[in-house]
């Protein structure tokens, strides 16, 4: 069985959640104002690709393949990139919505989250050494021994890390969201 290569094609205002999209491999394609949710996006592999105000919430990741892949104005509800194909697995985030979203036990360096949203985020035991989450929202996110080793949190806000149970060194807070850090003694900071 052939499987299908789609190369620099652009796709605009395309609901995928009534038409499936095909199975295959799309390399340098750019998809916008697309509508993904609740889709089956298993076995499909994006390389070099944009996606560009759409909506993937809930979509199916079962070995799905993000090799180098943007995501800029997404709403990406509860997805499960665990699932994903980790080979080579690359992925940048600007003001996306990723609430509930889970990255458990992915290897994600050096990875990118701009103005987003991640409220109740799963980053159990992910590698995120590296990674910036400039201005991002991680309200009620987890992490446990989730690996932070040179990441930027200093201009994340609302987050709860345990530094006992994470991976922290030379990674980078500010005041006074520092105080997430403090979280698991329930003291009084004035």
């Amino acid at each position: 069985m052939s499987k299908n290569y789609i190369e620099d094609q652009t796709f605009d205002r395309q609901d995928f959640s009534e038409s499936p999209l095909e199975k295959g491999e799309y390399e340098n394609c750019s998809f916008t104002n697309c509508n993904f949710s609740n889709s089956d996006l298993s076995n499909i592999i994006f390389s070099e690709c944009l996606f560009s105000d759409c909506n993937l919430s809930l979509a199916q990741l079962k070995g799905t393949a993000f090799r180098d892949v943007r995501f800029k104005n997404c709403k990406l509800l509860g997805l499960h990139f665990q699932n994903c194909n980790e080979f080579l697995l690359a992925m940048d985030f600007e003001n996306c919505i990723l609430n509930l979203a889970s990255f458990y036990k992915l290897k994600l360096k050096k990875t990118r989250f701009i103005n987003s949203s991640l409220q109740e985020a799963d980053f159990s035991e992910a590698d995120l050494s590296g990674s910036s989450f400039d201005n991002s929202d991680l309200a009620k996110a987890t992490f446990d021994n989730t690996i932070l080793e040179k990441a930027d949190l200093r201009t994340a806000y609302n987050y709860s890390i345990d530094p006992e149970q994470n991976r922290l060194k030379k990674a980078r807070f500010s005041i006074p969201a520092v105080t997430g850090l403090l979280h698991r003694y329930d003291i009084m900071i004035d």
